[in-house]
């Protein structure tokens, strides 16, 4: 997560608002194609403004790769505030998800924004992102990093081919800024199986440094 989720919570909190007000949800529940997995490198959120009002993601405890959301998507675009208002999320369920997701107001926005397109309810569309983070590894040299990393795009995109059976170059797609990675997002079917994602590629930097997990 980075300055980019700062602001996508203020951009989503003005369409929400917008189709509230207007009564007019963007897309069908439970009607999409497939999911992104979004991952944030944390550290890279930790070195912004918005990192630094973040204590509870930026503060004692070091993250690496966190769950941004999981995105359903169509082949071409995606779904969102499928219902204004959204159904009311229990704070017990934005609890349980702390350990990947490490800030309260990104889960109630997940779910307003994305999980509302699901089709499923709170509790089953958390678990669901639950399974899907757990169905992909994380290269060792990416858990917890103790200096920065410089890498190009590609040796990071081959890097997560190599530690996940079945996954293709073409099921990953990266974040990043003019120096830092900031996000991997990892394009599932359904049913959580890996699959060709239809988006563009949104890193064009020829190498990106991953700032260290600790030292922050």
């Amino acid at each position: 997560m980075l300055r980019a989720i700062a602001l996508a919570f203020a951009v989503h909190g003005l369409v929400l608002g917008a189709a509230a007000a207007q009564g007019a949800p963007r897309g069908e529940p439970g009607k999409f194609d497939y999911y992104v997995l979004s991952l944030s490198w944390s550290p890279s959120f930790c070195e912004t403004a918005a990192g630094a009002a973040s204590p509870q993601q930026c503060g004692r405890r070091p993250y690496a790769f966190v769950v941004h959301g999981l995105w359903p998507q169509y082949e071409k675009g995606f779904p969102e505030a499928c219902q204004v208002p959204p159904p009311r999320l229990d704070r017990r369920i934005v609890d349980s998800m702390l350990d990947l997701m490490p800030a309260p107001a990104l889960v109630f926005h997940e779910w307003d924004a994305h999980g509302t397109c699901s089709g499923l309810p709170p509790r089953d569309y958390f678990d669901t992102v639950r399974k899907a983070r757990a169905a992909v590894t994380i290269p060792p040299q990416y858990v917890d990093p103790q200096a920065p990393l410089t890498v190009t795009p590609g040796e990071f995109v081959d890097s997560f081919v190599k530690a996940n059976a079945g996954l293709a170059s073409a099921g990953i797609e990266i974040d990043c800024d003019r120096t830092r990675l900031r996000e991997v997002r990892v394009c599932m079917t359904r049913d959580l199986k890996f699959r060709a994602c239809t988006g563009r590629p949104s890193c064009r930097s020829s190498t990106v440094v991953m700032p260290p997990t600790r030292g922050q």
